[in-house]
């Protein structure tokens, strides 16, 4: 999709707001808000939609103002209770929430831009006072634990024929521990940083990662394997207890 056309129809889903009368200011997040130069044919559209009190069900019971004059709705489906993730007919993809004035103080999301704001609405509308929990205060030796202790978890899961539940804790859970360490490892190259998702742009931060993605995530079959280049890569990187690592070696026997 054009992404003139992804901001085009923003436009249009402001206007649309704009005429339904009980609406304050339309929100665009991610690509199409405040990272518009990571903006490309790829993209949806992420925005919150602020209403008035008491009006956020009349949004979300009818998504005619989505529709209605816009462009006709293919699929639809209310992923959480605040929104929906919605496809048009023409391809155009949008993940999107509604809100009104005093929840926004409660929830967390990445800065965004004002697509469209009735009169004297303030520009706070679209910055926020909650910040995601994502980026935690979690040092090296908590994730380095974690990243081990989940290695170790997995392989006994894969001990016992649970190999879904292994694969899940080698190469998913100590896997995400393993790209927070990166920081401690290299300095990270500029690119746009997700608040909620840390695997999000990591091959253009952490280029020299990249080789290693295949050899820790190398499917169902293969846990033992997976486990062991991860943990080849911490001892290489990281002071690593002895036990911990003796006993992953014996569970990969």
């Amino acid at each position: 999709m054009d992404p003139q056309s992804l901001l085009k129809r923003l436009e249009e889903i402001g206007q649309s707001l704009q005429r339904s009368g009980h609406a304050l200011a339309l929100i665009g997040l991610g690509s199409v808000g405040r990272e518009l130069d990571r903006l490309d044919s790829y993209s949806d559209l992420d925005f919150f939609a602020i209403v008035e009190k008491d009006y956020k069900h009349a949004y979300l019971d009818s998504l005619r103002w989505l529709s209605d004059d816009i462009h006709p709705i293919a699929y639809s489906f209310l992923n959480t209770e605040d929104g929906y993730k919605v496809l048009f007919e023409d391809g155009i993809f949008c993940e999107f929430a509604v809100f009104e004035p005093a929840e926004l103080e409660n929830i967390p999301f990445a800065p965004g831009r004002a697509i469209w704001k009735r009169t004297g609405i303030p520009d706070t509308f679209s910055q926020p006072t909650t910040l995601p929990k994502f980026r935690q205060n979690r040092d090296q030796d908590w994730l380095l634990g974690e990243a081990l202790t989940n290695i170790y978890i997995g392989l006994n899961r894969e001990k016992r024929s649970e190999k879904l539940s292994g694969m899940r804790f080698i190469q998913d859970y100590a896997v995400d521990r393993v790209l927070e360490l990166a920081e401690y490892i290299e300095p990270a190259r500029e690119a746009h940083l997700d608040p909620f998702v840390n695997e999000r742009r990591i091959e253009q931060r952490y280029p020299a990662f990249i080789p290693q993605f295949s050899a820790w995530m190398q499917g169902y079959e293969k846990n033992h394997e997976s486990a062991l280049a991860i943990l080849a890569f911490l001892e290489a990187h990281f002071e690593v207890n002895a036990a911990i690592v003796n006993a992953i070696r014996e569970l990969s026997i």
